[in-house]
Formats: C-alpha cells, sequence, structure tokens
C-alpha cells in the first residue's frame, strides 16, 4: 500500500514510530533501526506493508519503498512540504476514518507542488479541505460582529471572513474572496496576501 509520512517518532535505539497517511487509513507503525533500511522523512511517500507484531499493538513497518518525487532535492520546497504536511498529523491522529479524501487533496497537492507558488498549492488545498469538512464560510458575514461585510475582507484562523477594522489585519478584495471560496484558485491574490493565508495556514488545519 502507498501513503504519506506525516510524522516521525524516534524511540529507544533509534528506532521509529511513524504515521503514515494511507489512501483510506491512518497507519501508526513501528520501524525497526537497521543499516539497510531505506531512509524515512517527513514528508516521503512510501510503498509499504505492515506486520502484526505478537509483542506490540503497533504494526511492524516494512518493505518500505521511496516513492520520489521531481522537486525532492529542492530543499526549499521540501521544507515547506514538510510544514504542510506536518499540520495533518495534528488535525488527524485522533482520527478513526479518514476516508480518502485527506490522501487524494495531499496527492494532487503533491503534483502542483512545483509548477508555482507552492504556498498558493497549500491555500488552495486548504480551501478544498476546509469545504470538505463543511467549515468553509463564504458568507460575507463578520466572524466576530456578525455585520456584512461590504468591501475588503480579511481572513484570521481557519480563513474566517471578517472586517478589517475588527482585526486589524491585511485584507483581501472581495473578488479575490471569492475566486478562492467559490474556484479554490487564488489568481486574484498577491504574494504578501499569499504569505498572510499561508501563515494563518500554518496555525493550524
Amino acid at each position: 500500500m502507498q501513503g504519506y509520512i506525516i510524522n516521525i517518532n524516534k524511540v529507544k535505539d533509534e528506532d521509529l514510530i511513524v504515521t503514515i497517511l494511507a489512501k483510506e487509513s491512518l497507519d501508526t507503525l513501528y520501524r525497526f533501526y537497521g543499516a539497510r533500511h531505506s531512509t524515512l522523512n517527513l514528508g516521503f511517500k512510501i510503498d509499504y506493508e505492515k506486520e502484526p507484531s505478537s509483542k506490540s499493538t503497533i504494526a511492524r513497518l516494512k518493505d518500505v519503498i521511496h516513492i520520489g518525487f521531481k522537486w525532492i532535492n529542492d530543499f526549499r520546497l521540501l521544507r515547506l512540504w514538510q510544514d504542510f504536511l506536518l499540520l495533518f498529523h495534528k488535525h488527524l491522529k485522533d482520527a478513526e476514518d479518514t476516508g480518502d479524501f485527506y490522501f487524494e487533496l495531499i496527492d494532487n497537492a503533491s503534483r502542483e507542488w512545483n509548477k508555482q507558488n507552492p504556498k498558493r498549492v497549500a491555500i488552495e488545498a486548504y480551501v478544498r479541505l476546509l469545504e470538505h469538512e463543511g467549515r468553509l464560510h463564504s458568507e460575507l458575514n463578520c466572524f466576530l460582529c456578525s455585520m456584512p461585510i461590504k468591501e475588503n475582507v480579511s481572513l484570521i484562523r481557519a480563513y474566517l471572513p471578517t472586517h478589517p477594522q475588527c482585526t486589524h489585519t491585511l485584507s483581501i478584495s472581495q473578488e479575490a474572496f471569492y475566486e478562492l471560496f467559490k474556484n479554490k484558485s487564488s489568481l486574484f491574490l498577491n504574494d504578501k496576501e499569499v504569505d498572510r493565508l499561508w501563515n494563518l495556514l500554518l496555525e493550524g488545519l
């Protein structure tokens, strides 16, 4: 089976506990240390097998094959990718059934990561996630004061819309807001606005 490594914890003797987001499951597996083992890193896509353990409730991770990205050797892209995927561990760690949505979302993002500003890819993916989870507030009513927003929009954590004067933060045009929320496109956002929405995203999914 295939999945993305969204968290790694080192345990005794350099063994690892690895959390993998697969197509229809979230697997937490034990990987024994060994010189012949392939290198594992946060954000890697791997093909792997699970082996039940008679000594532990955690199955063993085995037969790992790394599935590379074309951009894997670009440190800047990899670092942003790792920051993005780590968010999924915090968001999904207590989930019992993930379905295939989150795997497909990450898989699609990985194919687009080097084709444009990766922060834009992440922002567009996040809006799809919010919509999937029923948390996308596309009505222009301020989350803080509940009054209609008639001009520019300021987004806060979870991309909740507010009046700029209520939050004293950088705003975006209504045109950019609707393009992002309706069409899942960051086309009308400038780089400064993208950086702010990326930083909001890093606060948590």
